[in-house]
């Protein structure tokens, strides 16, 4: 795998170092002992799935906070999607920036989102499946959101959204939220 620091302290894009041949390629999507050299957290306890029928669909932006924040490690693995994270970590060099990624089912390309970032997406195909990793047990009461729209991020979506839920609309702008449960 080849790991790609990005410009949020702790954020890895990683892409499949591929063996390729005749048939297509092989190569790892997954290595505990790899993340582990980078750094990285490796302890994963559930692998999510989401489906999106409607290019423009927006989940987001999504965060759990201590005891429960938890890492995820993301990959599209049908369509495409533009993957948005923010550092909301207040002791972070890069607290409040963000960065957009666009994944692709072509690309095999993954996000690792560290603990202490609220992660959303937008689909940018019809049909689009996103698979995540996660290092922490879903834990209701634990789970946070803010506005995919707030002015306190400014973040750039690629197209606009056809389909947002009730839950993500009703989520706070940052200045409301609570880090900590």
């Amino acid at each position: 795998m080849i790991f790609t620091e990005t410009k949020l302290k702790g954020a890895f894009i990683i892409d499949v170092k591929r063996l390729e041949d005749e048939r297509g390629f092989f190569g790892r999507a997954w290595c505990k002992r790899e993340f582990e050299q980078h750094g990285l957290n490796a302890n994963a306890v559930q692998a999510n799935v989401s489906y999106n029928k409607v290019k423009g669909t927006i989940r987001g932006m999504h965060y759990q906070v201590a005891p429960f924040a938890e890492t995820k490690t993301i990959r599209c693995t049908s369509g495409a999607i533009y993957d948005v994270i923010i550092d909301i970590r207040p002791d972070s060099p890069t607290y409040k920036q963000w960065i957009g990624v666009e994944l692709t089912e072509d690309s095999f390309r993954m996000l690792y989102v560290p603990e202490g970032f609220a992660h959303g997406f937008i689909t940018l195909k019809d049909h689009t499946s996103v698979h995540y990793v996660v290092t922490e047990f879903y834990t209701p009461g634990a789970e946070g959101g803010i506005r995919f729209d707030d002015p306190a991020f400014n973040i750039e979506w690629p197209i606009k959204p056809s389909v947002v839920s009730e839950k993500d609309l009703a989520h706070p702008g940052y200045r409301e939220i609570t880090l900590t449960k």
